[in-house]
């Protein structure tokens, strides 16, 4: 994938991927702010304004009217480290995309009215997918379980609801003008599209937006704090030096069991090779996991394991569902085996290659797409490494037999251990 660069002087961040082969255009925007970045008494307000940045502006009351009359789509995320929007449409419509950014990126329409509709569609989304809903609440018990100091403590949708329910418009204004700022974005365009045509429209349109001091046109003044993009100022969380076990209640159709285990963030230097033994374990019907206690021992009628792949210290997860009459403790000393045999037992050099071969093809299906490429650009642009759009594979490569066993075994680790047991046998 070829790109290039361009820095405007408010600090904006312009990458540009060209696709002649494509009648589309995808205007990527990611904002480096998500759950982490929110005060422990007001969380949920990242994913609250990637609700509001739908809400509309003074000019553009309706943002998803304007895209659909323009022939696109358009969607966003949260997690824990970023917000990321995107629009996709016919190329010729470019600078409707960078008009709609631009506008709710330079002052969102800050109503009562709006604030309050928001409000309600984030606590109807919490109780459906959080309440109501069979193992719902998982992450909001398991994340408070294995991290006890940094902000992964709590989940995207908040720690509890009511902050984002009590959320006043002077809270929401000072989020926005401290994290939605030019020099806090990254927007990426790929497509078929010139990269000079592109930065020269991107400075037309960004090019006015302020950076520092923010004023309303009430006359309300904000400041937005330099705070680096990947906040070394968030404390760090502590070595975890005992295991922890938490059992929930709850009726549901199976019992489940999650065991989780720290592990280095996505900058990390063992973070391919703790990927690649996830994969190891339980990606597809050949994996260890799978073969050996559901097709085998049948413990389980379904089981994972994956990596959390955050910016800062991540987990690693194995979650199942346990067929009927398995224990708990049955269950847990089954999957403990799994893990140890692969800290301990060394993996033939095939079985590495075949995880290997199988992310290497899931990273060009990923990338086929230009919403997914300049999601891709945006993303690795951020973590401060562009060059990983086209060498990950690699990378990945790179990882041996050896590094396998040695971060497993250093992962896999009792006293670093979280359990929780959830069901209706707790």
């Amino acid at each position: 994938m070829t790109f290039e660069k361009y820095r405007l002087g408010n600090g904006l961040t312009v990458i540009v991927n060209e696709d002649a082969g494509t009648p589309l255009v995808t205007v990527n925007t990611l904002y480096g702010v998500g759950s982490r970045d929110e005060d422990a008494s007001r969380t949920g307000f990242a994913h609250l304004f990637e609700h509001l940045m739908f809400g509309g502006t003074e000019r553009v009351p309706d943002f998803d009217a304007v895209v659909t009359e323009a022939g696109g789509e358009s969607n966003a995320f949260t997690n824990n480290d970023i917000t990321n929007y995107y629009i996709t449409l016919p190329a010729r419509n470019l600078e409707t995309a960078l008009w709609l950014e631009s506008d709710r990126m330079r002052l969102l329409d800050f109503s009562q009215r709006n604030l309050e509709v928001q409000q309600s569609v984030v606590t109807e989304e919490y109780n459906y997918r959080y309440v109501n809903r069979p193992y719902g609440d998982v992450w909001m018990l398991l994340r408070p379980l294995c991290y006890k100091v940094h902000p992964y403590r709590w989940a995207t949708i908040g720690s509890d609801i009511r902050h984002v329910q009590e959320a006043t418009l002077e809270d929401v204004k000072r989020f926005f003008y401290r994290f939605y700022r030019p020099s806090n974005a990254i927007l990426a365009v790929s497509g078929n599209v010139k990269a000079d045509e592109v930065f020269r429209a991107v400075e037309k349109w960004y090019g006015d937006i302020g950076n520092g001091e923010r004023r309303t046109e009430s006359g309300e003044r904000f400041f937005a704090d330099g705070v680096p993009a990947l906040h070394s100022w968030l404390p760090v969380e502590p070595e975890q030096r005992e295991a922890r076990e938490l059992r929930v209640q709850r009726d549901v159709p199976a019992d489940a069991l999650y065991m989780a285990y720290p592990m280095c963030g996505r900058l990390g230097d063992d973070f391919r090779a703790a990927d690649l033994v996830s994969d190891i374990l339980s990606n597809g019907k050949s994996s260890r996991l799978y073969n050996a206690l559901v097709k085998e021992k049948g413990l389980f009628s379904e089981i994972d394991a994956y990596i959390t792949g955050e910016v800062d210290s991540g987990l690693f997860v194995i979650s199942g569902r346990m067929t009927a009459g398995t224990g708990f403790e049955t269950a847990k000393r089954a999957v403990e085996a799994e893990l140890q045999r692969v800290a301990e037992t060394p993996l033939s050099p095939r079985e590495l290659e075949k995880v290997q071969n199988r992310f290497e093809n899931t990273f060009f299906v990923n990338n086929y797409k230009t919403a997914d490429r300049a999601a891709s650009l945006c993303m690795n642009e951020w973590l401060g490494h562009p060059e990983w759009v086209n060498d990950e594979p690699e990378l990945y490569r790179k990882v041996t037999v050896e590094d396998l066993g040695r971060v497993a075994s250093e992962m896999f680790r009792p006293e670093r251990q979280s359990v929780m047991m959830y069901g209706l046998s707790c």
